[in-house]
């Protein structure tokens, strides 16, 4: 995945940046790095995994995809 030339080594990374960008970050100003640093981290942990979906985990959000995956291993 890693050559060079293929299009899909970063994808989903790009993907949640290009969120992250849109919806949180843009055209805003951080005083310090530390308030930058909160912010996206409060974006990632409050936000982004608990609620928005996605449409590889069948339109779960991580978190619910994760729960879901640790139920389907102790049914087992």
């Amino acid at each position: 995945m890693s050559r060079r030339g293929n299009c899909h080594d970063n994808a989903v990374a790009e993907s949640c940046f290009q969120f992250l960008k849109h919806e949180r970050i843009k055209r805003r100003i951080y005083p310090t790095r530390a308030e930058a640093r909160a912010d996206v981290l409060d974006y990632i942990e409050m936000f982004y995994n608990p609620k928005r979906r996605h449409g590889d985990s069948d339109m779960l959000s991580p978190t619910d995809y994760e729960h879901q995956y640790e139920r389907r291993l102790l049914s087992v």
